[in-house]
């Protein structure tokens, strides 16, 4: 495939056949995420995925062009000093959570455990610290979905920027056929909606 990610923009014929690879397990993005998952290990750097790629994960795919990587505070002040100048460098100059792995460029976000989805408010809802609970999928640590889903839902609930997060859940709803009992595995915080879009998909699957 001609060119990287640089500033994550692909050409539609690039985008098209990175996204095709993706789906495969191959390409740029999924090189970089199994090279960084097993350079984290090796640094003893706990973390996880988030976003699409855990998604993906999941049984939901969508095209993403970035990792999205849970860290503790401690852990990402590892990231910087064992694996940034080796193989990743910072997005921009005086970024601190923005990272580009250097072969392909791919984009690299992180979020910090203790953050608060969506608005950024302290709600029930914060990023978990990734060593307390993962899930190996294809080699790599990846939130749990039923707390993955818990932080799409705050996220979506309390930012009217962030809508596409309800969606992402009601398209996990669909695809990977959760029930209404999913529903008792997550924080009442978000547990109503959960239904709410449960209940707009079952409709949607009546004759």
């Amino acid at each position: 495939m001609k060119g990287d990610f640089q500033d994550a923009l692909l050409s539609p014929t690039d985008t098209y056949e990175e996204a095709l690879a993706f789906f495969r397990g191959q390409g740029m993005l999924s090189n970089t995420l199994q090279r960084l998952g097993g350079e984290l290990e090796e640094h003893g750097i706990d973390y996880c995925v988030i976003g699409a790629v855990a998604l993906n994960q999941h049984g939901y795919k969508r095209f993403t062009v970035a990792v999205d990587l849970l860290l503790s505070r401690d852990g990402l002040e590892r990231f910087r000093a064992q694996l940034v100048g080796k193989g990743y460098r910072p997005a921009f100059e005086g970024a601190t959570k923005s990272f580009r792995a250097v072969g392909e460029n791919v984009p690299i976000d992180v979020v910090t455990a203790g953050e608060y989805p969506g608005d950024g408010k302290p709600k029930p809802i914060r990023y978990p610290d990734p060593a307390e609970g993962f899930v190996v999928i294809g080699g790599i640590r990846t939130l749990p979905l039923e707390k993955l889903i818990e932080l799409k839902l705050a996220s979506g609930m309390t930012a009217p920027d962030r809508l596409r997060d309800l969606a992402d859940v009601q398209e996990v709803i669909r695809l990977v056929k959760l029930d209404r009992g999913f529903a008792e595995r997550l924080d009442p915080y978000v547990r109503g909606k959960f239904l709410e879009l449960y209940e707009a998909v079952a409709r949607a699957r009546e004759p």
